[in-house]
């Protein structure tokens, strides 16, 4: 499994909007602070706004802001939005399975497991556990300079 650009780029973009719980922050200012472009950004958003993650408003103060609080929101339910499913392999998209070599492939008893390892990791990190994750990396850099 492999997360493309876009995946990478919508958690960046909703981390932000987590670390400015509460204010309304325009697709500009996330531009800059993750040196990310601005149509690419509002690509994403777009994404995210017709979901229902996040709500936005228009003028002089308007921008996006998180829909719901950054521990209701995991990172695995923002990739699999953005990048449709985390399955490592194609033949695991169908539940069940329809691959007519399922039966006695034991190769997909190994492809279970890593999606079991992937899933377990990004349905347990919630956007909040990204915002502290980052406050602690900040300190920790202005301790070092």
């Amino acid at each position: 499994m492999k997360i493309s650009t876009r995946g990478r780029y919508a958690l960046r973009m909703m981390l932000d909007l987590a670390l400015h719980d509460g204010e309304y922050t325009t697709i500009k200012s996330i531009s800059e602070r993750q040196e990310i472009s601005n149509k690419y950004l509002e690509q994403i958003i777009t994404v995210f706004s017709r979901a229902g993650f996040v709500k936005s408003t228009r003028g002089a103060q308007g921008g996006y802001k998180l829909a719901r609080p950054a521990e209701e929101y995991t990172v695995g339910e923002i990739l699999r939005l953005i990048e449709g499913s985390l399955v490592p392999v194609a033949c695991m998209k169908d539940e069940p399975n329809q691959c007519p070599r399922s039966p006695q492939c034991v190769t997909l008893e190994v492809w279970k497991e890593l999606n079991e390892a992937i899933s377990g990791v990004v349905d347990h990190i919630t956007l909040a556990d990204l915002v502290e994750r980052h406050k602690k990396k900040q300190q920790s850099l202005a301790v070092k300079n």
